[in-house]
């Protein structure tokens, strides 16, 4: 496999990939659509990324991101890193609305066995991409916060502070969203590096679902920065784009 192959990154939801899009273009990045299958992307070339849509939940997040791993090969080049991104909700108080969250693993919080009872499943970040987004992190000026943390998934919506108190102290996670272990299991199975970098959108509380509609458009951008800033730094420096 090419080490130094592209970003697939992958947004569960068409608006979150657009949204993305549009502040690489404004920041003087702009995309080019690029047919991955039965998928239409976008391509970066400056950054190395291709931009796509998932699917909403974990099952088809990882169904339709494993179709475009395989057939990225043919249509633009084979991916080396998975990176899943999106909106998510607060469950830590130390973050707030627009504040973007690097997961450094992420918690199935959903995976219940019950033959024989385990820890939930747990995937970790790729430990060169996460150097080098700390490094975006500190050495950029943002008008938003990054934080470093566990990242609760599963297809469960969490509406009301009750549930949101319980998986907080069930997992430690700093903010929960549906689809990182879908892409999680993906990129192991593909063998290629793994990130979940979410941009918190709304309190995990009984104003959930109109707080995202409400922040979506204007924390996105957010994501944005920060891949335009890890992506750019690693091309100023002369390494390879997909650290």
């Amino acid at each position: 496999m090419d080490r130094t192959g592209p970003a697939l990154v992958v947004a569960p939801l068409k608006d979150e990939a657009d949204g993305v899009c549009r502040r690489l273009a404004e920041r003087g990045f702009p995309a080019s659509p690029a047919q991955v299958g039965a998928l239409t992307c976008s391509v970066v070339p400056p950054l190395d990324l291709i931009i796509g849509v998932g699917g909403i939940g974990k099952a088809q997040f990882a169904l339709q991101t494993q179709h475009l791993l395989d057939r990225c090969r043919d249509a633009v080049r084979h991916p080396a890193l998975l990176v899943c991104v999106g909106g998510a909700g607060q469950l830590s108080p130390d973050v707030t609305v627009g504040d973007v969250i690097v997961g450094t693993r992420t918690i199935e919080h959903d995976y219940r066995e019950r033959f024989n009872p385990r820890p939930a499943p747990s995937y970790e970040i790729d430990a060169a991409a996460l150097i080098g987004l700390e490094r975006a992190s500190a050495n950029r000026e943002f008008d938003f916060r990054v934080h470093f943390g566990p990242i609760a998934s599963g297809d469960e919506d969490i509406v009301d502070t009750v549930r949101r108190a319980q998986l907080h102290r069930e997992t430690d996670a700093l903010c929960v969203a549906w689809e990182g272990s879908g892409a999680a299991r993906a990129a192991r199975f593909n063998g290629v590096g793994f990130v979940e970098i979410r941009v918190v959108t709304d309190a995990a509380d009984e104003t959930a679902a109109r707080s995202f509609h409400a922040n979506l458009d204007r924390v996105m951008p957010h994501i944005a920065d920060l891949l335009a800033a890890w992506r750019s730094a690693l091309s100023e420096r002369g390494e390879p784009l997909r650290l």
